[in-house]
């Protein structure tokens, strides 16, 4: 693992000479300037379908091709296996649909409390459809961590959904364990990974279907799927007549958007350029990201402690195994009203439930939600500290009024 610079992260990012404090990553991380020039650099080359005819056609599968293997290494699963769509929202509900033709009357689906809406709806919604039963895991709300799978699994079991971090309380499962018991049982296992890729090294072959997002991670709005090629071959997606019935390319509808794709894989080498160290790019992915998990989570702990200590500010969510991830409320505050006090002091960080709603519902916070402090790579000690002085202000105010 190499040394972990944030002063030189910091200067890859045009978005911060702005000079707010970002703690809005976990809804969108900046954007680094090479995954930007990526992307216009792809959009004024020439390109066509993907073919090997013309320099165009041979341009265009290169960028998907790239992209591929960009999120194989970052998951460290097969380029053969990922699957590239606008979101992971709508790859969710593509093979919600897609899954649930293999689904019958009396078949048990389990979702989680702890889970954003999007690995959810898609499920309840085609069980729903299939006739199958749904069933709930909870969550402690002291501790916000999840409750044991293991009474919920029977042989009627067909797929668990499950989140590898929430995105609004930071809560890491194991979800390598429940994945073990999820296939013990004979069932399938779908990761949300959307908060978690960001910010630790991922192995994904644990999970039947893994699901992320790269503009979380640096790179442009779209989303990605990984399985195993041979797991895809046996799913038949509904799908135009004349498109390729080849994996992945099956799931994929229409043109992918090439420049996207090629700012996907700039952000995958933007990570292993972070701290890494290797021969290979999935060695410098995981030493990078290794880095960046301290990182962030001594900034983490430091922040924690001192809003912990400000009268009148509530901490929401206290697993033992966290992404950098902050959800607080203040004492006679609506948690808008101090996200627009925390914006005014040049401090991003939102308030609202992040369509975590089953979660947020769960710990009796309900739409107005709470404030989220979210760190990043590009997070600096001067950030927090501008965080902490900001609430810090709000309380003390408060309480001479």
């Amino acid at each position: 693992m190499g040394a972990f610079d944030v002063v030189a992260v910091r200067k890859q990012f045009p978005a911060l000479d702005e000079g707010a404090a970002h703690f809005d990553g976990p809804g969108g991380s900046q954007t680094p300037q090479a995954v930007a020039d990526a992307v216009a650099r792809t959009m004024t080359s020439a390109l066509a379908n993907r073919g090997q005819l013309t320099a165009a056609e041979r341009r265009a599968d290169e960028i998907v091709v790239n992209a591929r293997q960009a999120m194989a290494d970052l998951l460290g699963t097969s380029a053969q296996g990922i699957v590239f769509g606008r979101s992971m929202t709508q790859l969710t509900y593509d093979f919600s649909r897609t899954l649930a033709k293999t689904w019958s009357p009396g078949d048990e689906v389990i979702v989680t409390r702890l889970d954003h809406d999007a690995n959810v709806r898609p499920w309840v919604q085609a069980a729903e459809a299939a006739r199958a039963t749904v069933k709930w895991l909870s969550f402690d709300p002291e501790t916000s961590e999840l409750d044991d799978i293991a009474p919920l699994l029977s042989d009627r079991t067909r797929l668990v959904a499950v989140t590898a971090a929430s995105n609004l309380l930071g809560t890491r499962p194991d979800t390598e364990r429940i994945a073990a018991q999820v296939h013990e049982a004979g069932a399938l296992i779908y990761v949300d990974g959307v908060h978690l890729t960001a910010h630790a090294p991922v192995d994904a072959r644990y999970a039947d279907f893994y699901a992320c997002s790269p503009y979380k991670f640096f790179g442009p709005h779209l989303g990605v799927l990984t399985a195993a090629p041979e797991l895809l071959e046996t799913l038949k997606p509904d799908k135009l007549v004349p498109s390729t019935d080849a994996v992945p390319e099956r799931f994929e509808l229409g043109t992918l958007p090439y420049e996207l794709l090629a700012g996907t894989t700039a952000a995958v080498d933007f990570i292993a350029g972070l701290a890494g160290t290797g021969s290979t790019r999935r060695e410098r992915l995981a030493s990078s990201l290794q880095a960046v998990e301290q990182h962030e989570d001594a900034l983490r702990d430091d922040l924690e402690a001192r809003l912990r200590a400000i009268p009148g500010v509530t901490l929401h969510g206290h697993a033992a195994h966290r992404t950098p991830t902050l959800l607080f409320s203040v004492e006679g505050h609506a948690p808008s009203e101090v996200a627009e006090r925390l914006a005014a002091a040049g401090v991003n960080a939102p308030a609202g439930s992040f369509y975590a709603y089953e979660p947020a519902r769960h710990l009796g916070l309900g739409p107005a939600g709470a404030v989220r402090a979210g760190l990043a790579p590009y997070t600096d000690q001067s950030d927090v500290d501008r965080l902490v002085a900001a609430v810090s202000a709000l309380t003390v105010r408060s309480s001479t009024n």
